[in-house]
């Protein structure tokens, strides 16, 4: 109830593609829903802003890339023009991943900043690093997926697992003759069992990994491979990745650039096998959706997935293709196997990866600010001195009035800063 009266925003990079976008849809309609004022704003940039930015994640992920004055000068401007057009004045500020970040630096705060960020930050690039941290430490908490994350900051870091919405158009329950209908609408065979990754075409999620691992597989079981993705408008290098894969196409593998919720939740309820191989995952909420359905998920042995896989409970965790290939085999072969695995995964996601456990975190986070008041620097203000302590046994002598003229101009106490009554624990400047 004493966050009732607030009114929070969120800026990310993009409505749609990837799993920022898919958490926050859900997470501003269940906040909302308790009264609490919920938005969310989309920052606007150029081909070449959204370049750089893509290389920051990808450096952010372990990769490489050159720094250079110009690129960050692109960086910020872009940051500053969106900060023009964008008005702050709300309660609390959420920003996601490092595409926004920059912006707080062109506002006065009035308001607690949250940086949340959601991708792999076990091993960033160090400059890259030591560039951003400068925008990183003026806000007053940062929020990472995972412990392994969390790196040296000024700001209080907390944990947050990313986690899914049971009554999304993604995950809501669907009956099967439903589920054919979707899977018809795209023309998609089902006279096989299938195998299948969602996911965007990035690098980091091994596609071409994915294919050389079915192509095993299919030496021994006769299946079908969909690789499902769709393009983020602040991703520029998907469209590359997805037609630099169109070659590998042939009757037995289909590589499908869509973004339409209801076929992934048709395809995540069909598929005999549904991979995540990827080589790094800031949490992997394809996982989730995929495990909420009842499967088993073969995932690449990295970041957020192996918190929510148990190598041989509720899916594999896999280190390489011909682990993946084995596993494939595996899956679509015992089908008792896939479908007791398939119960302890949705049961995982049921306990541990629902949206409500999110919901409370982020209200227990906005409830914890503690408003600090302190006087700003005015010249108008005549401050009195500094108190001394006298020697034993000597008389203090009395200051000298402000101002006060003695035997010549006028003379004046040199004004002393303003004490810092921030206590670093998230309170606001």
């Amino acid at each position: 109830k004493a966050l009732q009266d607030q009114h929070v925003v969120n800026i990310s990079s993009t409505y749609y593609g990837g799993g920022v976008a898919v958490k926050l849809s859900s997470l501003a309609l269940l906040l909302n829903a308790l009264g609490i004022k919920t938005g969310w704003r989309i920052i606007q940039g150029n081909p070449d802003f959204f370049a750089f930015t893509k290389n920051v994640h990808n450096a952010l992920q372990g990769g490489d890339m050159e720094l250079t004055d110009l690129s960050k000068r692109i960086y910020e401007e872009v940051n500053f023009e969106n900060s023009v057009r964008m008005h702050m004045n709300h309660d609390i500020v959420v920003v996601h991943d490092p595409q926004p970040l920059p912006i707080i630096q062109y506002y006065t705060k009035k308001q607690p900043w949250i940086w949340r960020c959601h991708i792999d930050l076990s091993n960033p690039h160090r400059e890259l690093w030591k560039y951003l941290r400068g925008f990183i430490d003026r806000y007053d908490a940062v929020i990472v997926s995972t412990p392994e994350y969390a790196q040296d900051v000024d700001p209080p870091q907390y944990i947050q697992m990313p986690a899914t919405d049971p009554f999304s158009l993604i995950n809501r329950e669907m009956a099967e003759d439903e589920v054919r209908y979707h899977l018809a609408r795209y023309d998609i065979p089902t006279d096989l069992p299938i195998v299948l990754q969602v996911s965007r075409f990035d690098i980091w999620k091994d596609p071409l990994g994915v294919i050389e691992a079915y192509k095993i597989a299919r030496e021994q079981v006769d299946c079908r491979l969909i690789l499902l993705g769709s393009a983020a408008t602040d991703d520029p290098e998907g469209a590359q990745v997805y037609e630099s894969l169109l070659h590998q196409q042939d009757e037995r593998i289909m590589l499908l650039n869509i973004d339409d919720s209801l076929l992934v939740n048709a395809l995540q309820r069909y598929s005999g096998a549904v991979l995540q191989k990827s080589l790094r995952e800031g949490f992997g909420l394809t996982v989730t959706e995929a495990m909420w359905k009842g499967q088993p998920v073969i995932g690449g042995n990295v970041g957020g997935i192996r918190y929510q896989i148990q190598d041989g409970i509720n899916g594999f965790l896999v280190n390489s293709v011909q682990e993946a290939s084995e596993r494939i085999v595996q899956l679509l072969q015992d089908r008792n196997l896939h479908r007791e695995m398939g119960e302890r995964a949705r049961e995982t996601v049921r306990s541990r990866f629902l949206m409500n456990r999110i919901l409370e975190q982020y209200l227990d986070l906005y409830s914890s600010f503690e408003v600090v008041v302190r006087v700003r620097e005015n010249p108008a203000l005549v401050k009195a001195p500094p108190r001394t302590t006298a020697r034993r046994g000597a008389a203090a002598a009395p200051p000298a009035a402000p101002h006060e003229t003695v035997g010549g101009p006028a003379v004046g106490h040199a004004e002393e800063p303003a004490p810092d009554l921030h206590d670093g624990g998230g309170g606001i400047e």
